[in-house]
Formats: C-alpha cells, sequence, structure tokens
C-alpha cells in the first residue's frame, strides 16, 4: 500500500489545522452563554446523587429492620426506588421543557413580550 509523502514545503495536517480556525478575537473572552444552563446541570447533579444513595440506602436500611434479612425483598424495593427517582427526573425535565416552550423559564421569552 503506497502512502503520501509530505513535501517540506507543504504544511503538515496539524500545522494546516492550527491556523484553519484561528481568527483575531480568538484571544478575547467570548459572550455567548453555555450551551447548558447551570440550574439544569444542579438539577441532573441532584437526580444522579439520589439515583446512587435512595437504592443502595433503602436497600441496606430495610434488609434487617422491614424485611428480616430477606435480601430479595429489599432487593426489590431497591429497584422500585431506583424507578421512582428516574421517574421523578423525567417528570421534572418534562416540567421544564413545557416552561421554556410556553416562554415563562427563560430570558428570551420576557424579552419578547
Amino acid at each position: 500500500m503506497a502512502t503520501r509523502r509530505i513535501v517540506a514545503s507543504e504544511k503538515t495536517i496539524l500545522e494546516k489545522d492550527d491556523h484553519m480556525g484561528s481568527s483575531p478575537a480568538a484571544s478575547e473572552k467570548s459572550s455567548i452563554a453555555p450551551a447548558v444552563p447551570t440550574d439544569v446541570i444542579l438539577k441532573l447533579l441532584a437526580f444522579t446523587f439520589a439515583m446512587i444513595v435512595a437504592p443502595i440506602g433503602s436497600y441496606f436500611l430495610t434488609v434487617d429492620m422491614v424485611f428480616g434479612g430477606n435480601s430479595t425483598y429489599a432487593g426489590a424495593l431497591a429497584a422500585i426506588v431506583a424507578n421512582v427517582v428516574l421517574v421523578g427526573y423525567v417528570v421534572v425535565a418534562m416540567r421544564e421543557d413545557q416552561s421554556e416552550r410556553q416562554g415563562g423559564g427563560t430570558k428570551e421569552g420576557k424579552k419578547d413580550r
């Protein structure tokens, strides 16, 4: 199989890539807002924490205290708790999406009115 040799006068792919996207304003701070709002990231982190802690905590709290050592029932309860957390996240995400579509949840929607 033949490969292409780079001639010394040509720029390498990396050198071309360095100069293609650069602009005079590249060193200036961007005024574009982040792609994902901070409150969305915080909600995701909170539900991620709940998805880890709630099922495991419910298992270990109920395996001896409630179910008398029966790990099957405690595991089933942990699975139910995990599904409750997941459904809660979906409900919160859908409500947030509906509020943005109505224009009440974003700054741009308030400016348009």
